[in-house]
């Protein structure tokens, strides 16, 4: 009995001891997958953080650039990305003409948990954004507005807009301080008072460069159109379409869409409860008051096109 409990106790040690051998032989390759599991993970989630950055980043010196001064791109670039990933350092923002755009670059290594004990202490993740911006090309006004370009080129002096001074801008059928933008009549398209036709159950319109807004009839905005939708927008700053072309009257009336310029709307009459107070303009007379201003617009409702006339409003869009 003795002799058998003897044996077995060696059977016992020896597998005790494969057993270690074993264990030892597959460590590495546990820590290996501990390694993908746990650092490669990590790896992701501070990309992720970077990328967050580095988009970030590209907007805010895109909208610099846009407005005509990039400033220092690299210092506004660095503080976005800090701001996201406390170690994370900004490469020299890269300007692109072809298409108008800028690209930004972030980088921040990473400290592993379990590579090292294989050889890899850390890892430099990166993350890159292109965003790219131009005039709006097409889109959709929150408002069923439209002006001339010789109304704007009367307001902004020919140029880009660059003040803030209020002033008041008179729809078509009321513009006599602006009669050179009207046509004989008083009035560019008879039987209209520079309302155009929104989208059906909206206050809102939907054009494009080149193509056709048709006058709405009457003295007051669209009939889906209520005192609240202008209301709103009240000290905002809107984009809206500038025509350069018109014809016909009445129902057929039609503006030809030039481009797209940014209001900042301060005031408005356009008869019965449509007015802000105090009124700019009273009677008959129908008109906004506000400036035309520079302005980036982020929406996702507009669209871009380095081709577009620049009035002064931009669009930027993340193309990488």
């Amino acid at each position: 009995m003795q002799r058998l409990t003897s044996r077995l106790r060696r059977r016992l040690d020896g597998e005790r001891g494969a057993t270690a051998v074993m264990f030892a032989l597959l460590l590495v390759p546990m820590l290996g997958f501990a390694a993908i599991a746990v650092d490669v993970g990590a790896l992701y989630a501070e990309r992720a953080r970077l990328q967050v950055g580095a988009d970030a980043a590209a907007i805010a010196v895109a909208q610099d650039c846009s407005r005509g001064n990039c400033g220092d791109m690299l210092a506004t670039a660095q503080a976005l990305i800090a701001a996201n990933d406390t170690e994370g350092t900004a490469a020299q923002p890269v300007l692109s003409s072809d298409p108008l755009s800028v690209t930004v670059t972030g980088g921040t290594p990473q400290e592993h948990w379990f590579a090292p004990v294989i050889g890899h202490d850390s890892t430099r993740v990166s993350a890159t954004a292109t965003v790219g911006w131009g005039g709006p090309s097409q889109g959709t006004a929150v408002l069923p507005l439209t002006f001339s370009w010789c109304s704007f080129k009367a307001q902004t002096g020919g140029g880009l807009p660059s003040g803030t001074t209020v002033r008041t801008i008179y729809l078509t059928k009321s513009a006599s301080a602006e009669a050179s933008c009207t046509g004989p009549s008083g009035n560019v398209v008879p039987g209209g008072f520079g309302y155009v036709q929104s989208d059906p159950g909206t206050c809102e319109v939907t054009s494009a460069i080149d193509g056709q807004m048709y006058s709405s009839t009457g003295n007051t905005p669209p009939s889906d159109c209520s005192p609240a939708n202008f209301a709103e927008w009240t000290g905002q700053t809107v984009l809206l379409p500038i025509f350069d072309e018109f014809g016909e009257g009445g129902a057929n009336g039609w503006y030809r869409v030039y481009g797209y310029a940014a209001f900042r709307l301060t005031g408005y009459h356009f008869g019965g409860q449509y007015s802000s107070n105090p009124k700019p303009c009273g009677g008959n007379e129908r008109c906004v008051t506000g400036y035309f201003t520079r302005f980036v617009e982020l929406s996702d409702a507009w669209n871009y096109s380095p081709d577009a006339p620049q009035l002064g409003s931009s669009i930027l869009r993340l193309i990488r």
